[in-house]
C-alpha cells in the first residue's frame, strides 16, 4: 500500500515538498506496519532501503549499546543506502510502527528529483557517522 500526501507531509524530510511533489514521493514509497519486538533492520545486514518512522517508537542498538531512540519523523537505513552498503546499527520497534519505505531505485529517482529533502538527509547522515567513528 503506498502512503496518502498527508502521511508524509507530516515528515520533516518532506517538510519543504509541494502537495504535488508529496504525491509523486508518494508513488516512489510504501506504507508497511510491524509490531513492537520487530528488528527492522539487522547490524550487519546489507541495506537497501530508506525508512522514514511515521507512527510509534524504535530503538537503535550496536554492539548491545543503545545508540538512540527513534519517533515519528525519524529515519534510518540511509547510511546503508548512501555510504556503507550494510547497517551500521540496529533497529527495532519498541511499540507497533507505522513506516514509509523508499527502496533504493526508487531512492535514486527521489534523489534526483527532491535534492533539497536529499541534501537533509545526507547532513543527517555525515552527522551519525561522525558520531559512530
Amino acid at each position: 500500500m503506498r502512503p496518502t500526501p498527508e502521511q508524509l507531509a507530516d515528515l520533516p524530510l518532506f517538510g519543504s515538498l509541494s502537495f504535488e511533489q508529496l504525491k509523486a514521493v508518494a508513488t516512489l514509497s510504501e506504507l508497511r506496519h510491524e509490531d513492537g519486538g520487530t528488528t527492522l533492520v539487522g547490524e550487519g545486514a546489507p541495506g537497501y532501503s530508506l525508512f522514514l518512522l511515521q507512527e510509534g517508537t524504535a530503538v537503535v542498538t550496536s554492539g548491545g549499546e543503545q545508540l538512540a531512540t527513534l519517533g515519528p519523523g525519524d529515519f534510518f537505513g540511509e547510511i546503508a543506502l548512501l555510504a556503507e552498503g550494510r547497517h551500521t546499527a540496529t533497529v527495532t520497534a519498541t511499540s507497533a510502527v507505522s513506516l514509509i519505505v523508499m527502496y533504493a531505485a526508487d531512492f535514486q529517482v527521489f534523489e534526483r528529483d527532491f535534492p533539497e529533502s536529499s541534501a537533509l538527509m545526507k547532513h543527517a547522515m555525515a552527522e551519525r557517522l561522525a558520531r559512530a567513528r
